[in-house]
C-alpha cells in the first residue's frame, strides 16, 4: 500500500464520522417537526404537499394503519414504474428510441427500485430512456430510501414512547425524509459531481471515431442527479451499465472519495438519531462501535487478501505485486476494496470494480456483509432498524444467561416481541437459501452460472444474497436476465424488504404500548464494552449458524483450492 491508500482510508472515515452526530441530530429534529435552518425553505413546500394529498399532519396512525399506508404507497410506486418501463417506447424523452422492457425484466426492475435494491439485469444506457431514468428510477431512489427512514423512525418512537398506541404518520414521515433528509444533500452532491465532470444533459448520444478508426457512441444523459441519490439513498443502481467504474459516473479521485463516503453517510448519522429519540446517546456510541468493529474486520481481511499474490500464477514477477484484474486502475486496489466493503456493508451495491474478480476471501467478506442483514451501517433506515433487531436479540440472550426477563431501555421483551424477532430471523434464510437452492437444483436456471465449481456456486449464491439483502452488487458472470431469475430474484427482494418492515412495525407498536420500568443498578447495561462485544458476537453467531455451510461450498472451498 502507498501513502495515497492510507490517506484515502483516513479521509473516508473523516467524511463519514465527523458530520454524523450533527446530521443525526438534524434528522431527529426534522422527523419530529421541530424547526431547523431548512424550515423556511421547505416548510411551505411540505404544507402544500399535505394540502394536495389531503393529509392531516397532526393525525397519527397505529402500527397497522402505518403499515397499510406504507404498503399502498409502495404498491402505487411499483405499478407506476412497471408501466413506465413497459411502455417507454411510447413515452417522451427517449431520443435513442429505446424499446420497452420485456415484462419479466420490467417486473424485476420495478420491484428492485421499489424495495431499495436497485438490481439491474440490463445496461442502463442501452435499455432505458431519459424519462425512465428520471421519472422512474430516480424517483424510486428517493421514496424507497425515505420509506426505510420512516420505518426506523416508527421503531424509534415505539422504543422511546410510553403507553402509546400510535407511531406517527407515514405520509408525514415519508415527506419529511424526502424533502429535508435526502433532497438537500443530493442537490449538493449532484452539483459537485457535475463540477467533477459527470454529465447532466438531455442531449442525444454523441458519435465519435476512436484512434483506431472505429465508430463509437458515447452515451450521455441526466446522470449526476441519479448518481447522487443512488449513493446517498443507499440505492446503488447505476445510470450506466458498469456503474461507478464508468468514468462518467466516477470521473475523478475527489468524486470517488465523496461517492463512496456518501454510501454510509446517512446510515452513520441515523445511529445518533436513535440516541436522540431514546434520550441516551451512549446507546448510539455502543451501536456505532459495533458497526465499526465489523466494518474494520471485514475491510482488513479483504485488503489483506487482495494484496496477496495469486499462488496459481507461477510467475515470480507477478507474485511481487497485487493482482489488478477487475480493479479500478485509476484509484488502485485499495480504492476498489474500500468501495466493495462499503457497498456491501450498506444496502447500496454500487461498484467501481468487478466483484467477480475479487479473491475468494474478499468475495466472502462481501457475502458475509450482506448475509448478516446488511446491518454494518446498512441502508438508509433499514440498516439501523436491522441493527436494533440484533440489539433486542442480544438483550434476549443476555436475559437468558442471567435468568431474568430481558428488557431494553426499560421495555420488557415478552413472548410477542420474541416471536416477532424470530420471524425476522427467518427472512434471510428463506429469501437466500431456499430460493438459491431452487435455482441451483433446476438445470435451466443453473445454466446462468458461467463458471464451474465453487466460484460458479458463489455467483449464484451472491445473486440471491444480494436480492434478499436488498443490495445491488453481483458477481458479473451470472446471467440473471432470464424469466426465471427475473421473477425469483424479484420475489427475493420482496421477502428481504417487507419480511423485515412488517415485523418491525408490529414490534414498534407492541413496544410503544408498554410502560417503561425505571433503569436501575440491576438492569443489564447496553452501552458499555461488554454489550458491544455481546452484540458483535450475536451478529456473527446468527449469521454463521445460518450461512456457514453455503460459504464452505463457495468462497471457502475456492480459497482452499488455490493452494495457499
Amino acid at each position: 500500500m502507498y501513502s495515497y491508500d492510507y490517506w484515502l482510508i483516513i479521509a473516508f472515515f473523516a467524511v463519514v464520522l465527523v458530520p454524523a452526530p450533527f446530521l443525526g441530530r438534524f434528522y431527529y429534529k426534522v422527523m419530529e417537526g421541530q424547526r431547523t435552518w431548512l424550515t423556511p425553505v421547505f416548510g411551505p413546500v411540505e404544507r402544500v404537499c399535505y394540502r394536495i394529498a389531503g393529509v392531516d399532519a397532526q393525525a397519527e396512525q397505529s402500527w397497522q394503519k402505518y403499515a397499510l399506508a406504507l404498503l399502498a404507497f409502495n404498491l402505487a410506486g411499483f405499478v407506476l414504474l412497471f408501466s413506465i418501463l413497459l411502455f417507454q417506447d411510447y413515452l417522451p424523452l427517449n431520443p435513442q428510441k429505446l424499446p420497452g422492457q420485456e415484462w419479466t425484466l420490467a417486473f424485476n426492475t420495478a420491484v428492485s427500485f421499489m424495495t431499495n435494491t436497485n438490481w439491474q439485469s440490463y445496461s442502463g444506457e442501452a435499455s432505458l430512456s431519459y424519462l425512465s431514468q428520471m421519472a422512474g428510477l430516480t424517483v424510486q431512489n428517493f421514496v424507497s430510501a425515505a420509506t426505510g427512514l420512516a420505518v426506523l423512525v416508527a421503531l424509534c418512537r415505539g422504543i422511546g414512547r410510553k403507553s402509546a398506541t400510535t407511531l406517527g404518520n407515514f405520509w408525514v414521515d415519508m415527506t419529511r425524509a424526502t424533502l429535508y433528509g435526502l433532497l438537500p444533500l443530493c442537490l449538493v452532491l449532484a452539483l459537485f459531481l457535475v463540477w467533477q465532470g459527470v454529465p447532466q444533459t438531455f442531449a442525444h448520444y454523441v458519435g465519435a471515431v476512436t484512434m483506431q478508426g472505429v465508430d463509437q457512441v458515447i452515451p450521455l444523459g441526466p446522470a449526476a442527479s441519479q448518481i447522487a441519490i443512488k449513493q446517498l439513498g443507499t440505492n446503488g443502481g447505476g445510470f450506466f451499465g458498469v456503474n461507478s467504474a464508468h468514468p462518467f459516473e466516477d470521473p475523478t479521485a475527489w468524486a470517488n472519495l465523496f461517492e463512496v463516503a456518501s454510501i454510509i453517510l446517512i446510515p452513520a448519522a441515523l445511529v445518533f438519531t436513535f440516541g436522540h429519540y431514546v434520550k441516551d446517546l451512549r446507546q448510539s456510541r455502543a451501536i456505532l462501535a459495533c458497526m465499526l468493529a465489523l466494518f474494520l474486520i471485514g475491510g482488513s481481511v479483504s485488503l489483506w487478501s487482495e494484496y496477496q499474490p495469486n499462488p496459481t500464477l507461477n510467475n515470480a514477477a507477478v507474485e511481487q505485486t497485487a493482482p489488478l484484474e477487475g480493479k479500478e486502475s485509476r484509484f488502485g486496489t485499495t480504492g476498489t476494496v474500500l468501495w466493495s466493503v462499503t457497498t456491501t456493508a450498506a444496502s447500496n451495491g454500487s461498484v467501481n470494480g468487478m466483484q467477480d474478480s475479487l479473491s475468494p476471501l474478499s468475495g466472502m467478506v462481501a457475502l458475509v456483509n450482506m448475509m448478516v442483514g446488511e446491518v454494518i451501517f446498512g441502508g438508509v433506515g433499514a440498516g439501523m432498524y436491522g441493527m436494533l433487531l440484533n440489539v433486542l436479540i442480544a438483550v434476549f440472550l443476555a436475559g437468558l444467561m442471567i435468568g431474568r426477563t430481558p428488557e431494553y431501555l426499560g421495555k420488557k421483551l415478552q413472548a410477542k416481541e420474541v416471536q416477532l424477532l424470530v420471524v425476522t430471523l427467518l427472512v434471510m434464510p428463506v429469501g437466500v437459501l431456499v430460493l438459491s437452492a431452487i435455482a441451483a437444483s433446476l438445470p435451466g436456471p443453473a445454466a446462468a452460472v458461467s463458471n464451474p465449481g465453487p466460484h460458479g456456486f458463489s455467483q449464484l449464491l451472491y445473486a440471491y444474497t444480494s436480492a434478499g439483502a436488498n443490495n445491488w452488487s453481483a458477481f458479473g458472470g451470472f446471467g440473471a436476465n432470464t424469466p426465471f431469475h427475473n421473477l425469483m430474484l424479484g420475489l427475493g427482494m420482496l421477502i428481504g424488504r417487507f419480511g423485515y418492515i412488517l415485523p418491525v412495525l408490529a414490534l414498534a407498536g407492541s413496544l410503544a404500548m408498554k410502560k417503561s420500568a425505571p433503569i436501575g443498578q440491576n438492569s443489564f447495561p447496553t452501552h458499555g464494552p461488554l454489550f458491544v462485544t455481546l452484540l458483535t458476537v450475536t451478529i456473527l453467531l446468527v449469521g454463521g449458524l445460518t450461512f456457514l455451510p453455503t460459504l464452505a461450498l463457495g468462497p471457502i472451498a475456492e480459497h482452499l483450492s488455490m493452494g495457499f
